[in-house]
């Protein structure tokens, strides 16, 4: 199926939800709009399904403009932040309603497939209300499938889980999307779900669409200081800079030498902005790395990863440490960085240089 939105935009009275924009989905791939709350995920979602009409523009499918066809008259399916399960029916059951509405044989065995994969066969005869919730949102992920709609949209639908029940569910929501045949939106905060489902990427904020491209080259190169934000976690650390022979030149003499490229001066004449991932900080160096030395302000472990906030000469950075470490408060502390993985914006906050996949820049 392919879904295809122009110039689509959203207003209510005086407030605008959602600003024109044009996005032509990838068909029988995977979507996700990132962005932070009240991006406008929800509205374009919304929009996508049919639940609203926009104030301007075509909704298209397969070429046929649906704008102004409902919900019921399209062949959706949907998975919302909350449990929505038919209470009064079994686990069984509600897997099963969208396959008796199309009267389809071997229903049993689909069942009993879908609930396989979703690791919830031995709670089929059981109510929703019997089910925690991660079991339940497994429940409503197995009827959406088992209505084998062209279009499939999930809106944060492991927001409400525990920290564990999230990554068992991403990665098998992964292995399903690449089995089946629909056109999947799925819509998060978090950067590390885009990056583990893989597929494309919608960057969203305050209702514009930023960027959209296969999710790997969006991660790489963010057009903008306002997309890398929305793809980092944690949030990218921005550092003021000058444009220098050498480089960027950075507060207290610090260089970051590497190539800028030619382009007007108007771009160079201002001031830049270097953007580096916690993730590219180091505390052991490496042979033509900058070192910043600074004091610890605080460390918090999450998962496998320390976080580490250092305050230096050139500002506030925060590190990604892999595994678990241990510092103490106003500890002296010097990172590390390769020059190679800095990214730099213009005065714009256009996107000048990216790291690329062999380290050289674009």
């Amino acid at each position: 199926m392919k879904l295809v939105l122009e110039g689509i935009a959203q207003r209510a009275g005086s407030a605008v939800h959602l600003h024109p924009l044009d996005l032509t989905l990838v068909p029988g791939a995977v979507t996700v709009l990132l962005g932070a709350t009240q991006a406008g995920k929800t509205t374009l979602m919304r929009l996508m399904a049919g639940l609203d009409k926009p104030s301007k523009g075509r909704v298209l499918v397969d070429g046929q403009d649906v704008t102004r066809q409902s919900v019921r008259q399209r062949n959706v399916a949907m998975v919302y932040q909350q449990f929505i399960n038919y209470p009064s029916l079994s686990v069984a059951d509600n897997i099963a309603s969208p396959l008796k509405l199309r009267k389809e044989k071997g229903i049993a065995q689909t069942v009993h497939a879908l609930a396989a994969k979703l690791r919830i066969e031995p709670f089929l005869k059981r109510l929703p209300a019997e089910l925690s919730g991660g079991q339940q949102q497994r429940v409503a992920l197995a009827r959406a499938l088992a209505k084998q709609a062209p279009l499939m949209l999930l809106d944060e639908p492991l927001v409400n889980l525990d920290y564990k029940l999230r990554e068992g569910l991403r990665e098998e929501l992964s292995a399903l999307f690449a089995q089946g045949r629909s056109t999947v939106v799925y819509a998060t905060t978090e950067p590390t779900e885009a990056l583990l489902l893989g597929g494309y990427t919608a960057v969203l904020d305050e209702g514009a669409l930023l960027q959209y491209g296969p999710t790997a080259e969006v991660f790489r190169r963010p057009r903008s200081m306002r997309v890398a934000r929305a793809f980092s976690d944690p949030p990218m650390n921005l550092v003021a800079g000058q444009a220098a022979p050498q480089g960027v030149a950075l507060a207290a003499g610090v260089c970051l030498q590497l190539q800028l490229p030619a382009l007007a001066d108007r771009r160079l004449a201002g001031s830049l902005t270097v953007g580096v991932r916690a993730s590219a900080l180091r505390v052991l160096g490496r042979p033509g790395d900058v070192t910043l030395k600074g004091v610890v302000e605080l460390a918090e472990i999450s998962g496998s990863d320390t976080f580490v906030h250092v305050a230096t000469p050139i500002g506030e950075l925060v590190a990604q440490l892999s595994g678990v470490h241990q510092f103490a408060l106003g500890a002296a502390l010097t990172l590390h960085l390769d020059p190679r993985q800095a990214y730099v914006f213009d005065a714009a906050g256009e996107l000048l240089v990216a790291p690329g996949a062999a380290g050289e820049f674009h």
